[in-house]
């Protein structure tokens, strides 16, 4: 046997492992619910205004522009911006990844000291020059570059549709506003159909390099996100994921470096739960990151609710970091109308 077909002969004799199905259907706090609404039927049916923690300066090197955009995305935004004025894509600031599917408004900051006429100009046309649906709202100078997470909260008017006896919701409303819910990482953080989690699966679980910085940055994201989830899910099952837990605050772990910074009971119990990853928490504790904790209840903040008809029109304020279909996945069954059909 030769050596080229001895090694053919070796390779189609392996079996690459089977990745798991990664179930994102955690728990819920308050029943399964009983309801199916459209959501995202139309851009305008999901609106995200930026808030920012104080006024910008006023004066300094950056240039802000506050931009209205439908169905246009952040980092794509950013880069055109970048392109348009001259920059480095590494001097356009801006708070958060916005929705793209929806109607938002946010900030973006330009490294440009000197001010001049040409930058006006871009200004006065910038949806013709970036061929997309954006419209400067607002322009100011600020003295720092904008920073991810920078932003106090996000506020939302979520439009869902053809709901059945809207009525009927009202006292899952009525818990929702007063008690909060579970603080998931959305299902946007795991990428379509949980493709971050299967690149996080390939580096972490099978040992494959990931050369591409962006699906690696993502899948490290993913991964820390999933096992935050799984301790979250835990803790709504046994109902005390709003209590605290051997004297510790209702907090859960996001996996890093260092030694963890919670009791030796809670962090015991936390490994419990997560004793089948512990190959992905090595990993991503060689990973550059450090040990933190993360809310386990999210309370929206001044919430309401109007009926329309089949419609229901959801207002509530977020704090960074945090998902607003975490919010709406405890209330009803969302039939994402912006979502890529399923393969059949």
């Amino acid at each position: 046997m030769t050596t080229e077909s001895h090694s053919a002969e070796k390779s189609s004799s392996v079996v690459a492992p089977e990745v798991p199905d990664f179930d994102l259907n955690f728990n819920f706090a308050y029943g399964a619910p009983s309801f199916h609404a459209k959501f995202r039927s139309e851009v305008d049916d999901f609106v995200v205004d930026e808030d920012l923690p104080a006024p910008l300066s006023g004066s300094g090197e950056h240039l802000c522009l506050k931009i209205l955009k439908r169905g246009e995305n952040t980092g794509w935004v950013a880069e055109q911006l970048a392109k348009l004025f001259g920059i480095r894509p590494v001097d356009v600031g801006f708070c958060g990844l916005k929705d793209r599917h929806a109607k938002t408004t946010q900030w973006f900051s330009l490294h440009l000291p000197k001010p001049s006429d040409e930058h006006e100009h871009f200004l006065g046309n910038l949806a013709e020059r970036l061929d997309a649906q954006v419209e400067v709202l607002e322009v100011t100078r600020h003295n720092k570059k904008l920073r991810r997470g920078g932003h106090q909260a996000n506020r939302f008017v979520i439009t869902l549709r053809d709901v059945a006896d809207v009525e009927a919701q009202k006292p899952k409303l009525e818990q929702i506003s007063a008690m909060g819910v579970p603080n998931y990482f959305g299902e946007q953080r795991f990428g379509n159909q949980g493709s971050n989690l299967y690149w996080a699966y390939r580096w972490m679980s099978l040992g494959e390099t990931i050369r591409n910085r962006g699906k690696k940055v993502m899948a490290q994201s993913a991964a820390r996100s999933w096992l935050f989830n799984r301790v979250l899910s835990a803790r709504v099952a046994d109902a005390t994921w709003a209590l605290e837990r051997f004297d510790e605050p209702a907090t859960g772990p996001l996996w890093g470096r260092g030694r963890p910074v919670v009791s030796a009971q809670l962090a015991e119990f936390e490994q419990g739960i997560l004793q089948e990853w512990s190959n992905w928490q090595h990993v991503l504790e060689h990973a550059g990151l450090s040990q933190e904790r993360r809310a386990l209840v999210l309370l929206p903040q001044k919430m309401t609710w109007e009926i329309e008809g089949d419609k229901l029109v959801l207002g509530f304020a977020l704090p960074p970091g945090t998902f607003a279909t975490a919010v709406l996945r405890e209330l009803c069954v969302l039939d994402n109308q912006s979502a890529p059909a399923l393969p059949q």
